[in-house]
């Protein structure tokens, strides 16, 4: 879709000078995915679970033009990246091909419906929520252990790309999921997003342990400008203004938390990715992308 390679253009500059830059494009490159539908391409195909992209129109716009179990019309950000850094298409985690020479690419772990809390995306019943995402993430390593050794495995986890992106599902899926919900009952706004924002830091931490050293995160785009958001919230086709509010307060606190991070760990392990204002521009200026229409 335009907006991803809008946001592909924003990440290629930044990677492929400060991340990539320095290292010859002869060295193996791994790539990881970790997250909820909008860096999912395939795991839930796996899972008897509601949240799906396995029927039309999903994929039209691929080069099957079939539904490959990416929530997205054609490619996804993680298809796009891994063209720029040289990385053939990732796998799905749970797909029965990821073996042998193929774990060397990497694997995506993301899950349409998870958020940062467990209790994020209840209603789809059967889907790879943080923690085991994370838990695939070890079990992978140990996987490529048995083929190239823990040393090598090591650094090739050092040195792969990752993508986290999270925390969309926790508002639409949860705290705004039905009027008066439990976590609306149990948290006034800015106490959710700073309970948000501490589990976030614990995922990231969690990361750090199992080796990742490259990690771009996202908190979320224009939460209230989503068209299933705007078409059940919204009179006359507004942002959603509640949503709107939540995505203004949870962004910065997410890139504030990655600098305290980064500091802590004294590296810059971390780098935070502006997707809100990435996106709202192609909502508000979508002539500049291309579409004459609007």
């Amino acid at each position: 879709m335009i907006s991803s390679i809008t946001l592909v253009i924003f990440l290629m500059f930044l990677f492929i000078n400060l991340v990539w830059g320095v290292e010859s494009k002869s060295d193996p490159r791994a790539f990881f995915v970790f997250g909820d539908s909008l860096v999912d391409n395939g795991n839930n195909n796996y899972l008897i679970t509601t949240a799906r992209a396995d029927s039309p129109p999903y994929g039209i716009d691929y080069l099957s033009h079939r539904p490959t179990g990416r929530f997205s019309n054609g490619r996804n950000i993680p298809d796009l990246i891994g063209e720029q850094i040289g990385v053939e298409p990732l796998l799905p985690y749970l797909d029965p091909e990821l073996n042998g020479e193929k774990l060397l690419n990497g694997a995506n772990f993301a899950s349409a419906g998870i958020g940062i809390l467990n209790d994020t995306g209840f209603q789809f019943v059967n889907i790879i929520r943080m923690p085991q995402q994370l838990a695939f993430f070890d079990a992978y390593q140990k996987r490529v252990a048995s083929l190239i050794g823990n040393e090598k495995t090591k650094k090739l986890v050092n040195e792969a790309l990752v993508l986290i992106t999270c925390g969309g599902n926790d508002f639409v899926n949860n705290y705004y999921l039905v009027r008066n919900s439990f976590r609306s009952f149990q948290y006034r706004l800015p106490d959710y997003v700073r309970l948000l924002v501490s589990e976030y830091e614990k995922i990231l931490t969690r990361l750090y342990e199992l080796g990742a050293r490259r990690v771009l995160v996202t908190a979320t785009g224009p939460l209230g400008c989503a068209p299933s958001v705007i078409t059940l919230r919204s009179q006359n086709g507004e942002c959603a203004t509640e949503l709107q509010r939540a995505a203004d307060l949870f962004n910065p606190q997410v890139t504030a938390m990655i600098g305290l991070l980064n500091k802590k760990l004294g590296s810059d392990v971390f780098i935070s990715v502006d997707a809100h204002h990435i996106f709202y521009d192609f909502i508000a200026k979508p002539k500049d992308f291309g579409n004459p229409l609007i």
